[in-house]
């Protein structure tokens, strides 16, 4: 895939086999719904399930993003448009990028209004983030029907924007705390991909020989873990060592050290900065370390995996302790502020969960009780039912 030559082109793949799911209908023989998702992977993650689903059932499905989004767009199928329009955050940068910023939205606005004129949707729904604000704003503007999906247990910025407009706010890990009163709601869960969904029924591995243990940052790593979880692990007992087989996805510039550790410590690991089949690592694990983004907290709860989540201390309104502190309180998870973060530390409380295997499968049983592999087909009804 490469990336649109400006913010307003479009890319359409196509997939061969008549009888394959993902599929697009062709222009015309379907209703057509547009996703529109912020560029990370808390965003992406669940727009892809829903379009995953939605091409299951016939639609037509187009994903409105920016050009830093189209860069995570990489895992939805090829027949899925990818639209970027013109978007900025104004969280960002200086006093110039603050003021550009509203007129880069209404840029892309103006852009999605003429879109939507020639090619009308049935419906829009909103995953958050500033790339996915001018998708929404064209919605509100041509009465075109709009469901907001709020991944975490905070509203974002961008969904705050429009969820008093919005037909309906789907909420992944219940309604969040700072949603408007009379703001209709109903609890979806986060959508999971395919190839998450298809590890959902699989059993906790029986720890009689390898133990396996993924760490991992979400769709942008995390320094904070690829710096810590090495030297935690090579603190570990040698038994337990010589046991272990380390999934860790760390940041290209700390790979090298990465390796230099647990290679030291004589530890069995792969280390990169992506892993493209991390549902089946997380499916074998015994034990995850991540942050607690909404997508992870959906994943390790559809497979009920027990974890470490170390929540980013910079995301917005602190929704990351907000979504962990949901799973501590069920049992599935331990909740460590990344002030109390350190590599002692982290590998005390490893090494006190995989002495005990019955408390690892009782993590699990909790986790998994918290799950909602179903989140896709709920969300894709109220897609239906909300539908011009």
């Amino acid at each position: 895939m490469t990336n649109p030559s400006s913010p307003s082109d479009s890319i359409r793949g196509s997939q061969p086999g008549a009888k394959d799911p993902r599929t697009q209908p062709e222009e015309g023989t379907a209703r057509f719904a547009v996703l529109a998702a912020g560029g990370t992977g808390g965003h992406m993650f669940p727009a892809q399930s829903l379009a995953e689903e939605l091409l299951r059932r016939g639609w037509r499905v187009a994903l409105a993003t920016d050009k830093r989004g189209l860069a995570y767009s990489g895992g939805f199928p090829a027949s899925v448009e990818r639209r970027a329009l013109k978007a900025e955050t104004p969280a960002r940068g200086g006093l110039i990028a603050k003021i550009a910023a509203p007129l880069a939205l209404l840029s892309g606005t103006l852009e999605a209004v003429q879109w939507f004129k020639r090619d009308r949707p049935a419906i829009i729904i909103g995953f958050g983030g500033y790339p996915a604000a001018p998708a929404t704003a064209a919605a509100i503007r041509m009465k075109i029907p709009r469901i907001i999906h709020e991944q975490n247990a905070v509203l974002g910025k961008a969904n705050r924007l429009f969820v008093k407009r919005a037909t309906l706010l789907a909420c992944g890990i219940g309604v969040p705390a700072n949603t408007p009163a009379g703001v209709p709601s109903e609890l979806v869960g986060n959508p999971i991909r395919d190839a998450a969904l298809a590890q959902a029924n699989a059993p906790f591995p029986q720890m009689d020989g390898r133990i396996r243990l993924v760490a991992f940052g979400g769709s942008q790593g995390s320094k904070a873990l690829s710096d810590a979880v090495p030297e935690a692990l090579a603190a570990l007992p040698i038994p337990l060592r010589d046991r272990l087989s380390v999934t860790l996805q760390v940041r290209d510039e700390g790979l090298a050290e990465a390796t230099r550790v647990l290679s030291g410590a004589g530890i069995k690991a792969e280390a990169a900065a992506f892993f493209d089949d991390m549902p089946e690592r997380l499916a074998k694990a015994h034990l995850v370390i991540a942050r607690a983004g909404a997508s992870t907290c959906a994943e390790l709860t559809a497979l009920g995996r027990p974890a470490i989540l170390v929540p980013l201390p910079s995301a917005m309104a602190d929704h990351q302790t907000a979504n962990a502190r949901i799973l501590e309180e069920a049992g599935g998870v331990i909740l460590l502020p990344e002030s109390d973060l350190s590599p002692s530390g982290l590998s005390g409380t490893i090494d006190a969960l995989l002495a005990n295997p019955a408390r690892l499968e009782g993590m699990a049983a909790a986790a998994r009780d918290l799950g909602r592999p179903e989140a896709a087909r709920i969300l894709a009804d109220l897609v239906e039912r909300h539908a011009d």
